[in-house]
């Protein structure tokens, strides 16, 4: 009998090599506007909340400061009123691939990693630890463009993926006079970071994304605020047939989450490519990191 077992870039490696040490913790009696600064000045997503004996009993996300947005809850608000309980866990030496599907399974884009005790949390896990550890393994890869000999490069080039052949061809978008309010109905329905803000031609004007709306929040902005009053422009984007390894680069550098994807005409936004997609695609940046294994058995 002959069975076919896919592997990818992941297959073997461990949460705990991926895995950030550092968890940004507040008590339960902590203001939603202090949760947002311990986010935005530390660049997560998410915050742990502790009890008084520094259990963990909860998270407050980007999303759920969003929620608290919409439903018009004042920003001294507490903690414990939005948390989503209990934190979602998993261990260090899990595999990398079993976290991800459970982060996909769940719809989260973070697990804490619990140590042996199971209430004491030693790091968190979140898409961009992935696609880092991703990155780095390309860099070291003998396959890498940066090591190909000369009369190769050619070759190296065609086995190398595009962004086009990662990247999520929806793309939700609202209009530059859309109020916040709308924004958030359309990230929370379609579960995304962010949404394009077209102009009245339908070109690409700016970027609202949940850090944006979670800051305007804080900031006191009201819901019926038009998009186009706290849009960041202009627009991130890469062409759909760069070399996925250099978006990823210019993702992990400027410390973006997304980028949107145009095809020659970077007005007309044809796709976007997220730090998730590139986590759930499970690959390096070239063609040598997807394949298969046969094994032989009876």
């Amino acid at each position: 009998m002959v069975f076919i077992e896919r592997r990818t870039v992941l297959s073997g490696m461990l949460v705990q090599e991926a895995m950030r040490r550092r968890v940004i913790r507040v008590s339960r009696e902590t203001t939603l506007s202090d949760c947002t600064n311990r986010m935005v000045k530390n660049k997560v997503a998410a915050v742990l909340v502790t009890a008084e004996d520094d259990r963990p009993v909860g998270v407050v996300s980007k999303t759920d400061l969003i929620g608290a947005f919409y439903a018009d809850l004042p920003v001294e608000a507490a903690a414990a009123d939005i948390m989503a309980a209990p934190p979602l866990f998993c261990f260090p030496d899990d595999s990398l691939e079993s976290a991800i599907d459970l982060m996909h399974a769940r719809g989260v884009h973070r697990l804490y990693v619990s140590g042996a005790e199971t209430d004491r949390v030693v790091g968190t896990l979140a898409y961009p630890d992935v696609v880092g550890l991703l990155y780095r393994y390309c860099r070291a890869c003998g396959k890498s463009v940066s090591k190909a000999r000369r009369g190769t490069e050619d070759e190296t080039n065609r086995s190398r993926l595009r962004v086009g052949d990662v990247m999520t061809t929806s793309v939700r978008a609202c209009k530059t006079d859309d109020t916040l309010a709308e924004v958030i109905d359309n990230l929370t329905t379609h579960r995304c970071g962010a949404v394009l803000i077209r102009n009245p031609a339908g070109h690409a004007a700016g970027v609202i994304s949940k850090t944006d709306l979670v800051i305007a929040y804080k900031h006191g902005e009201k819901t019926g605020t038009p998009a186009q009053v706290i849009m960041r422009h202009p627009v991130l984007s890469c062409d759909a047939n760069e070399f996925l390894s250099v978006a990823l680069q210019q993702m992990l550098l400027k410390d973006v989450q997304r980028l949107f994807v145009y095809k020659d005409d970077p007005a007309l936004i044809v796709g976007v490519l997220s730090l998730s997609d590139s986590a759930r695609f499970r690959s390096g940046s070239c063609r040598a990191c997807i394949s298969g294994r046969l094994i032989v058995g009876v």
